[in-house]
């Protein structure tokens, strides 16, 4: 069992603190470094994975003092499993579940600044404790009028830091992910717009009620009912879902039946939304979601959400769910459309980047083939985690590639492909299908 967070009673607010913080864990890899090449003198065989270690530790432990973007960054990262060695996966995916939460009277100081308020002169009851530390907020439980309400309180200064943070944070993607300069401005530009809209608290009420009207329809997934009246920019109110995270859910040796009733209702989410909402609950980690004592998913958060235009939507999906990648001359189309070949590539290039993004997409299509897919079988995430690898290892992939929707519609598919994977469900795919009409 992993230990509770200690509570934390203050967090760097100021751009000044913020990055004090930063220079501070750089130093301390930096030493790292050093204590890691003075051991390789001694013992060339050795391996980078103690330093891997060592930095994920150093670089988890102070973006978890600091909160907010830069710990929702390293969030991200940790779900695709392609990016990072793997001590840095296992460190920084704590982040889905447990940060250290905030202390009681920076609670209480939210509230004032917000509601003029006390908690306890606004709710019935209110537990100061924390249920549920994140990267961005906490949830508290409390009670007005009978009811058993969940209380997200957003941590201070996060909603402010978010363009400071992301530029403390280059470096280290640098470092991390070997990404080229103008692929890292493309994907921290997308991230940051997201994490505005996510720490807006007033847009996120107003999208929650609206998405889970939307997705009412759905079988077997259940919703909190939100209250407007009782949240602002930086508290949400909502009904209390009882149930267990995916992780508890799994450890009760759940029947195939249930495992196969989520992933259905999983898969249902999110294919609704791409598909006729057009519009995606961007945020696909394990935390985000409960299932319920009824056997039900319930959704408990829509802060990120991801928009398709349909310049996007209609090229991508055309290679995802009809026969187009059987005609060469139009995949190539719309890999160009999707920014995925360049204008000034060479002839060779066309043709390299052609197979294999064909090979990646009939990888990621595999689901769509069929009426029903197993996702418990590990072939098929073995093929796309060795083709993710192979990738990541070429010369011609460290430049930017695509257009910057992929960002968070791939974060999307594959963070659910790995839900499914986990809960080893077996699901129809054919409930929800793309609307794309092929013109040749």
């Amino acid at each position: 069992m992993s230990e509770t967070p200690k509570e934390q009673n203050s967090i760097p607010t100021s751009k000044v603190q913020r990055s004090a913080k930063f220079v501070k864990t750089g130093l301390k890899i930096g030493g790292n470094y050093v204590k890691h090449y003075s051991k390789k003198l001694f013992n060339p065989d050795m391996d980078k994975s103690e330093l891997d270690q060592d930095n994920a530790a150093d670089i988890y432990q102070s973006l978890s003092e600091l909160k907010g973007s830069a710990l929702k960054v390293a969030q991200m990262l940790s779900m695709d499993k392609n990016l990072l060695p793997q001590p840095y996966v296992d460190k920084f995916s704590q982040s889905q579940y447990n940060a250290p939460p905030l202390s009681g009277p920076l609670i209480v100081q939210t509230f004032r600044k917000y509601f003029g308020k006390t908690p306890d002169q606004i709710y019935d009851k209110f537990n100061p404790r924390s249920s549920n530390a994140a990267s961005i907020g906490q949830v508290h439980q409390a009670e007005l009028n009978g009811k058993t309400l969940a209380v997200k309180i957003q941590y201070p200064g996060v909603g402010d830091s978010i363009s400071s943070d992301l530029k403390l944070v280059k470096p280290f993607a640098f470092r991390l992910l070997g990404m080229n300069e103008h692929e890292l401005d493309v994907y921290m530009r997308e991230v940051e717009e997201r994490l505005l809209e996510e720490t807006d608290y007033e847009l996120e009420v107003r999208r929650s009620i609206e998405f889970s009207t939307a997705c009412s329809i759905l079988n077997n997934v259940v919703f909190p009912v939100y209250y407007p009246e009782l949240s602002s920019k930086r508290i949400i109110t909502m009904d209390w879902l009882e149930g267990k995270h995916l992780r508890e859910f799994l450890a009760t040796n759940p029947s195939q039946e249930l495992r196969n009733q989520i992933g259905q209702a999983l898969w249902d989410f999110y294919n609704f939304q791409q598909h006729e909402l057009r519009a995606v609950h961007a945020d696909p980690h394990p935390g985000n979601f409960m299932i319920t004592p009824e056997g039900k998913l319930g959704v408990i958060d829509f802060g990120c959400i991801k928009e398709m235009p349909d310049d996007f939507y209609t090229p991508f999906f055309s290679l995802t769910s009809t026969d187009l990648l059987d005609n060469k001359e139009e995949t190539i189309k719309a890999f160009r459309l999707l920014d995925m070949i360049h204008t000034n590539d060479t002839p060779a290039q066309v043709e390299f980047y052609y197979n294999a993004y064909k090979e990646m997409i009939s990888l990621f299509a595999m689901p769509y083939i069929n009426n029903t897919f197993d996702f418990g079988q590990t072939h098929f995430f073995d093929s796309l985690y060795r083709f993710g690898e192979k990738l990541s290892k070429m010369p011609e992939f460290k430049q930017a590639r695509g257009v910057k929707h992929f960002i968070y519609v791939n974060r999307t598919n594959f963070g659910l492909y790995n839900i499914l994977h986990e809960l080893k469900a077996e699901v129809r795919t054919d409930t929800y299908k793309p609307h794309v009409v092929l013109a040749y």
